[in-house]
């Protein structure tokens, strides 16, 4: 299934990244921090310019499950750098 469309959850990569970039937001916001970089499929969540350490990214993944209701780590944790490959993640879980 490609990522382009509507997934089960009901969301494209244009929403998921918005969904992602929502709640990066978010968490910045309840830890004091603000940024106004921009933000897209190549956004690096660690070591890229993001005010996130992997606290704050675990913190993401709980709230990006609790959202889709979708976990693409079930099986193990899966490897992702950038917004972009978290959004895929998510919506192949989704398509799963």
């Amino acid at each position: 299934m490609s990522t382009h469309g509507p997934t089960a959850i009901g969301l494209d990569s244009g929403a998921m990244l918005a969904l992602i970039h929502t709640e990066v937001l978010k968490i910045l916001a309840d830890k004091g921090e603000s940024w106004a970089g921009a933000f897209g499929p190549q956004t690096r969540f660690l070591d890229g310019g993001l005010p996130f350490d992997s606290l704050d990214l675990a913190t993401l993944l709980v709230a990006l499950e609790q959202l889709t209701g979708t976990d693409p780590f079930r099986a193990g944790f899966r490897q992702f750098t950038t917004a972009g490959e978290l959004a895929t993640l998510y919506l192949e879980a989704a398509a799963g």
